[in-house]
């Protein structure tokens, strides 16, 4: 299988252009991103740094994401995060709270330095797992003006409690963490990296809904990219363990600037988003900048590619109020 548009998801319209931009983020990884620019663009103009889904790159919905931003007058940079896709770092396939947050804060660098971009307004999206990374980017970096977090996914709650905090008790971590330490040791003795697997394929009949929702994108047509994790191997079976003891989410009650949270609500994911919204304003002073949107009826994927349903609109006056 092969991926519909030259390598991605999505068509590129007339109005928009796409670069290919390399930078570096603080650990000296170089990452890579496709810049989308709207082709009338005068002068210094706003700009968004876009991420995810949590084992995607950017030629599948941070590509449409971006391109989409670009058609409303945005410079938007979909990118890699370190270890993916065509960005560095190694070794490949694995994930870090830390390096994956600060890869927002690399993109920021990045877009805050051209000259054809206003550093003062500079806003970030996150879509499933790097809606909680862009969280936590927001929490830490206050260069950041504004963030939209989509289908957003807290990939260190899930790890370390399993779906629906099912598996939050002690014996149930100390269980993973004596697999996951028992695959290093093999991993080390045969000097490779064993992967998880993308997205189960083929897909059993009793798969949960939501296992047939990221089927339905990953391995069809519709968003399979031959980059992408999820699409093809998965990432190494080890990459989740400094999840299990870094929650990424501590200080999201402290962001000043302004948080646009958006959510299926028939998404088995819903409940990252809610939760993280309330502790977002818990005993937070800013809180008139802080919206939680839930769109009816849309399940998790939805928003990574239903333009339909993807309330573009609103984000596009969200940016626009805050990045000003």
């Amino acid at each position: 299988m092969h991926s519909r548009y030259n390598g991605y998801s999505f068509p590129l319209r007339d109005t928009v252009k796409r670069e290919k931009v390399h930078f570096h983020n603080r650990y000296g990884i170089q990452l890579c991103g496709d810049l989308y620019l709207p082709k009338d663009a005068q002068g210094k103009i706003p700009a968004v740094a876009v991420s995810g889904p949590f084992g995607a790159v950017k030629e599948q919905c941070s590509g449409l994401y971006a391109e989409e931003l670009a058609a409303r007058g945005f410079a938007a940079l979909a990118f890699d995060p370190s270890f993916t896709g065509e960005s560095g770092g190694e070794v490949r396939n694995v994930a870090s709270p830390d390096i994956n947050t600060e890869d927002f804060s690399a993109a920021v660098d990045f877009l805050s330095t051209r000259d054809f971009i206003d550093p003062e307004r500079v806003g970030i999206l996150g879509i499933c797992g790097w809606g909680g990374m862009a969280l936590n980017a927001a929490a830490m970096d206050t260069r950041i003006k504004a963030t939209v977090t989509s289908t957003m996914y807290d990939m260190t709650r899930v790890t370390a409690r399993g779906y629906f905090d099912a598996d939050d008790n002690a014996d149930a971590r100390y269980r993973t963490r004596c697999a996951l330490n028992a695959q290093r040791t093999e991993d080390y003795k045969n000097d490779t990296y064993a992967r998880a697997g993308g997205v189960v394929d083929p897909l059993p009949e009793d798969a949960p809904f939501f296992v047939k929702d990221y089927y339905d994108y990953y391995k069809t047509e519709r968003g399979y990219t031959e980059r992408s994790l999820n699409s093809n191997e998965g990432w190494n079976v080890t990459s989740s363990l400094s999840f299990l003891n870094m929650p990424i989410l501590r200080y999201t009650n402290e962001i000043r600037s302004a948080v646009l949270v958006i959510h299926g609500d028939k998404a088995h994911s819903c409940y990252f988003s809610k939760d993280a919204f309330a502790d977002m304003v818990r005993g937070n002073p800013c809180t008139d900048n802080k919206e939680l949107l839930l769109i009816p009826g849309a399940v998790h994927t939805d928003l990574y590619d239903r333009k339909d349903i993807i309330p573009f609109e609103k984000i596009q006056q969200f940016f626009q109020t805050y990045l000003k």
